[in-house]
């Protein structure tokens, strides 16, 4: 199999529950939801995306022909960046994009051999491979989910169509709220900070990265 992979970059996970953590990002091409072109945005099914997914120009990114050589990517850039080799603490997050269009056991096998510990960002529409450590979903609109039960749901929020009750039911062990990043209008901060106080079971969310401006 041919992955198709926008960028590949060390940095520190921004927002959800691992918030801090060294991790390496390998952010695949494309998205069922969204061609990622902007004269498409208004008949995509996800109107609000914020990354450029589009083609594998990014740094690191490009065309890898098998899983160890996407593997052994990953486990470069790690190397790059992290002073101490410490294999219990190898993270690697696959996003997109859309990451489980293109993820198999083939690649999650290949990250476990070397020592990764596989987090999968996804909008919950495709079923995941068996093999990944951490499953976070973010639901879009009225997309029917396929992955009902994970690690993290992240939904963004507000969203019309996507209010947080159609999810509490679901198996999740963590369930967050992440401001909708809409040029800067503060008022979806308020808008999940208040939700979150009146029910607690949802924690909130916040795109640190941003504010740190890192990657």
């Amino acid at each position: 199999m041919t992955y198709s992979v926008k960028e590949i970059f060390l940095t520190l996970q921004g927002e959800g529950c691992h918030t801090g953590r060294s991790a390496v990002f390998c952010r695949f091409a494309g998205c069922n939801l969204w061609s990622g072109r902007r004269e498409d945005r208004a008949q995509a099914r996800c109107r609000f995306c914020d990354t450029d997914f589009l083609g594998t120009d990014g740094a690191g990114g490009g065309k890898f022909d098998s899983a160890p050589a996407l593997a052994d990517a990953i486990e470069g850039c790690w190397k790059d960046g992290v002073v101490v080799e410490d294999r219990t603490r190898r993270w690697v997050v696959l996003t997109g994009g859309e990451p489980l269009l293109q993820v198999d056991e083939g690649l999650i096998g290949a990250l476990h051999e070397r020592g990764f510990g596989v987090a999968v960002e996804t909008n919950g529409t495709v079923l995941p491979p068996s093999g990944i450590d951490w499953i976070c979903v973010s639901p879009k609109g009225k997309e029917p989910l396929q992955v009902l039960a994970g690690d993290e749901l992240k939904l963004v929020y507000p969203q019309t169509d996507c209010p947080p009750e159609r999810f509490v039911m679901l198996d999740f062990r963590h369930f967050l709220l992440q401001p909708l990043d809409e040029g800067g209008d503060r008022r979806h901060e308020q808008a999940a900070l208040s939700y979150c106080r009146s029910h607690p079971r949802w924690q909130l969310s916040l795109q640190t990265h941003k504010w740190l401006g890192i990657p």
